[in-house]
């Protein structure tokens, strides 16, 4: 619920009060006595489903120059109350719909000062490339928490249904500034770590798992966008808790431009790219998911007091949206493809591997492991070699075996491949076991 309190404009007192009437408003009224181009004031309680249409009405009725407060309200105990509720709902359910004018107040005020905005960035930029490159998903997600991207997230899209140029060009500046942010933040720390030596596990950095879902992205990474958007939304109009939400669409936008900033640190232009990719596609699905659904829940481009803006500029950043996000799904596509491929490969490698080990001859070989091991093309990649772990207790390789092995998956699978065959040897000793990794590498077809 809303109470509304309106500056009235000296021979404007009729037309405000026939909105009022029309509506069956219950209000108050008394003079206004600061000597100004006032008259009066009125004020009255509203439910949240009739502010929009009651200032739209007001706006009708050319009292531009009125002064309009809205807070809200707790309780309103009035029999004209209950009526106007009811009339506003439809006879439907209540709803807890925010109007537009609200809706543009509760965006700016999501959106902190840029002095703020530019110290929290750097903070969670520094945290999200810790937990990147130490691995840690809890410090990744602590990174998410503490970045204030929910009304920048928001504010250009509410800017633009609602006729506000200043909050769409705020909305995509914070936006755009705060993405570079963490990106340059991020690079100086990872130039920092590359020279003090550090590498996790002193493999390609790129390996470790809270980067490498974020350099070689697919189509479901555009889920979490469109779900961050959608939800940001319905958290600004509906009531929902906007922490939570805030922290979603940080979790599209965080880790990508940090993993951006460490593979460039560490000079993997391929890998940098797709993580960009990640940041370009996650920043369109915020922006269009919130377009859109504003749209579908009635935050149409009309009347407003201070701007009365058309359907055209809504149309064409939807199309902007739309269009960038189709030519970016084309290697997200790509790398969703690679992955379904990869795990029908996986299970048909280890069938075949399967039926090779019934062979009485290899009687006390077990297949440990089999994996399809990517090439480090990114962020596209394509499939290396297959890597099939044999554990026995044979000192040596099994020659015959890769061989049989090398025949079965290429037969099983369709095409050549190239085929590493690893032997784990062990000796029991009591009920202690000593291993050794031996590896033979099928001939290449």
């Amino acid at each position: 619920m809303r109470y509304l309190e309106i500056t009235i404009p000296e021979g404007r007192r009729r037309a405000v009060l026939d909105v009022l009437d029309d509506a069956g408003v219950d209000y108050v009224m008394s003079d206004e006595t600061s000597g100004e181009r006032y008259s009066d004031v009125v004020r009255f309680p509203l439910p949240n489903r009739a502010v929009e249409p009651v200032l739209d009405d007001l706006a009708a009725a050319d009292i531009q120059d009125a002064r309009v407060v809205v807070v809200t309200a707790e309780t309103v105990i009035s029999e004209e109350f209950d009526a106007v509720r009811d009339q506003y709902s439809g006879g439907g359910a209540k709803g807890q719909r925010t109007s537009r004018q609200v809706l543009r107040t509760k965006a700016d005020e999501f959106t902190p000062a840029f002095s703020t905005y530019l110290v929290m960035l750097l903070i969670s930029a520094v945290v999200a490339t810790a937990g990147l490159l130490g691995d840690s998903p809890a410090v990744v997600v602590g990174s998410m928490v503490i970045a204030p991207l929910l009304g920048p997230a928001l504010a250009a899209s509410i800017g633009i249904v609602t006729g506000d140029d200043d909050l769409r060009r705020e909305g995509f500046v914070y936006q755009f500034v705060g993405v570079a942010v963490v990106i340059a933040a991020s690079v100086g720390l990872g130039l920092i770590a590359r020279l003090a030596g550090f590498e996790p596990g002193g493999v390609d950095i790129v390996v470790v798992a809270e980067l490498e879902e974020r350099v070689s992205p697919n189509l479901l990474s555009i889920l979490v966008a469109l779900g961050a958007g959608i939800a940001g939304i319905l958290s600004l109009t509906r009531g929902f808790s906007e922490a939570i939400v805030g922290v979603m669409i940080a979790a599209a936008l965080i880790p990508p431009s940090a993993a951006v900033g460490i593979t460039a640190a560490w000079g993997m232009d391929g890998a940098t790219l797709g993580a960009f990719t990640l940041v370009v596609v996650n920043l369109l699905s915020i922006n269009a998911a919130a377009l859109v659904t504003l749209w579908v829940a009635g935050y149409r481009p009309q009347g407003l007091f201070e701007v009365s803006p058309t359907r055209r500029s809504t149309l064409t950043y939807a199309t902007i949206f739309g269009v960038g996000l189709l030519v970016l799904a084309a290697p997200l596509a790509s790398v969703t493809l690679l992955e379904f491929r990869t795990t029908e490969m996986e299970a048909s490698a280890e069938q075949a591997v399967a039926a090779v080990l019934e062979d009485p001859q290899y009687d006390g070989y077990e297949a440990d492991e089999i994996a399809v091991v990517l090439d480090d093309d990114y962020p596209v990649r394509s499939v290396d070699r297959i890597v099939v772990t044999v554990s026995s207790q044979q000192s040596s390789p099994n020659s015959a075996l890769t061989d049989d092995i090398y025949t079965a998956l290429t037969d099983r699978i369709g095409e050549p491949l190239r085929v590493e065959v690893e032997y784990t040897v062990s000796e029991e000793r009591g009920r202690q076991s000593d291993e050794q990794g031996i590896i033979d590498t099928a001939p290449e077809p």
